[in-house]
């Protein structure tokens, strides 16, 4: 049986093909926006349950996460996974450094608190 450290390796490894696969133009589009889902999720500093709350905060990641990736695989035609785990091998798993990803998930918080200040104002 796998230790938590393996998992995590093969979840993280998972992520760096996913961001290749859907860099791929084989991959459907609905592929592409559950995955991209995923990965900001996986990247977002905001949890939908927080982690200082015991043993829930960290299950949110550890169950999320996981089945995003198995969703979007799902989606992939195999032969586009395949190619994506090679190309990934071959440059051994990093990440390229892309801010906007970064960009996105921190105009879609400011985006979020923009909307609850409105909504409180309108209260108040």
């Amino acid at each position: 049986m796998p230790s938590l450290r393996q998992r995590a390796e093969l979840v993280t490894r998972k992520c760096v093909v996913l961001a290749a696969a859907l860099r791929h133009p084989g991959t459907p589009w609905y592929a592409k926006v559950a995955g991209t889902l995923t990965l900001l999720y996986a990247l977002s500093p905001i949890d939908l349950i927080p982690d200082f709350i015991p043993v829930l905060g960290a299950l949110d990641d550890i169950v999320i996460v996981p089945l995003g990736i198995w969703l979007t695989m799902k989606w992939i035609p195999e032969h586009v996974w395949q190619e994506c785990e090679a190309r990934v091998a071959q440059e051994k798993g990093t990440l390229k450094r892309d801010w906007r990803g970064a960009l996105l998930v921190v105009a879609v918080w400011l985006a979020l608190l923009a909307l609850g200040i409105l909504v409180v104002r309108a209260i108040v």
